[in-house]
């Protein structure tokens, strides 16, 4: 079985559908048909753009107000990303999204970080020959026009929890209403505090937003697949050996990226790019990151030593011990 790293991973787009029933039911909210359900979850070939991409979070969220609801979600996922193979993931989400009923961002995260050690613990009474998977949680800063306070508050609390279940940063939400050069304070504040974080950048903005998140200090970028417009861009990022988080999938339904026969993420690793594979919202866009391989091997012939090659940048991006990286260099050559 081989063995996957996704670094680019949100928790709202990616709960699993028989999770989703579920709370659904303990919440005594109308269970809809399998049916309504698939198109109140799930983009299809007809989706336009990332905001209407983005409005399949609705119901997601909704069921993501407590700390049950957290805790569960993740642990559930956990466990379905194991059984893809999964071996390393970083989970990220956005704590002020799920402060509806009373829940402050604190709660949201020690709720996540509660089905992850749930997780790691059942994991470990399994026996299991497979390898364990390990994952760490990304929190998410979101672009809006009045959210600094809950912004800078995600920040502090990364600190916080550094180390004890979250890994890193990012910034996320509907790009190219704000550019992402104005949310430069909260991350300069994490460079202070020596958070990790990534950026998203180059989806449904261009090229500019990528050169925002570098000025940023950005040394992985969410996507950042319309790199590939500017080839003095292209050419830093490569100098610079920057990581893209590149997810095929969801570039096609967001109308990033628009013939997957020639989604650029081979040419980009034959002229040295440091790019990444990854499945971004799971449920969102119907797939997962061993579907996100076999589609690319079909598509665009991507053989076996470049999937090595991914699989190794990955590594080297994730934002991780230098004792993990060592168990995933093992696990990836064996």
């Amino acid at each position: 079985m081989r063995k996957f790293i996704d670094l680019h991973l949100h928790l709202d787009g990616s709960v699993p559908v028989a999770t989703i029933k579920k709370l659904i039911s303990e919440h005594h909210y109308p269970i809809p048909s399998d049916e309504k359900l698939r198109q109140e979850l799930s983009v299809d070939s007809n989706c336009k753009s990332l905001d209407q991409f983005l409005e399949k979070f609705a119901l997601p969220n909704k069921l993501m107000q407590t700390r049950h609801d957290i805790k569960t979600i993740v642990y559930d996922l956990l466990v379905e990303l194991k059984e893809q193979g999964l071996v390393y993931a970083e989970i990220r989400f956005a704590p002020q999204l799920h402060t509806k009923k009373r829940l402050t961002q604190e709660n949201v995260i020690k709720a996540a970080i509660e089905g992850l050690n749930q997780f790691l613990i059942d994991q470990k009474q399994e026996n299991s020959n497979q390898p364990e998977l390990h994952a760490g949680l990304i929190l998410c800063l979101m672009r809006f026009a009045n959210n600094q306070k809950e912004n800078m508050e995600t920040v502090e609390l990364a600190k916080k929890f550094l180390n004890h279940g979250v890994v890193g940063l990012d910034l996320a939400g509907a790009e190219g209403p704000i550019p992402n050069i104005k949310y430069k304070q909260f991350f300069d504040r994490a460079q202070e505090l020596g958070i990790p974080y990534t950026i998203h950048a180059g989806e449904a903005a261009g090229p500019d937003s990528i050169r925002q998140a570098l000025e940023m200090g950005a040394k992985r970028i969410g996507h950042g697949i319309r790199c590939t417009e500017d080839k003095k861009l292209t050419q830093e990022l490569i100098d610079r050996q920057i990581i893209l988080e590149c997810c095929a999938t969801s570039n096609m339904n967001t109308k990033a990226f628009d013939q997957i026969d020639s989604y650029p993420i081979k040419k980009l690793l034959h002229k040295g790019m440091k790019v990444t594979l990854n499945s971004d919202d799971m449920t969102v866009s119907n797939t997962n990151l061993p579907r996100e391989y076999k589609l690319l091997e079909e598509k665009t012939n991507l053989t076996s030593e470049e999937e090595t090659t991914l699989y190794l940048n990955a590594v080297d991006a994730a934002f991780t011990s230098p004792d993990e990286k060592i168990r995933l260099r093992a696990l990836i050559q064996k």
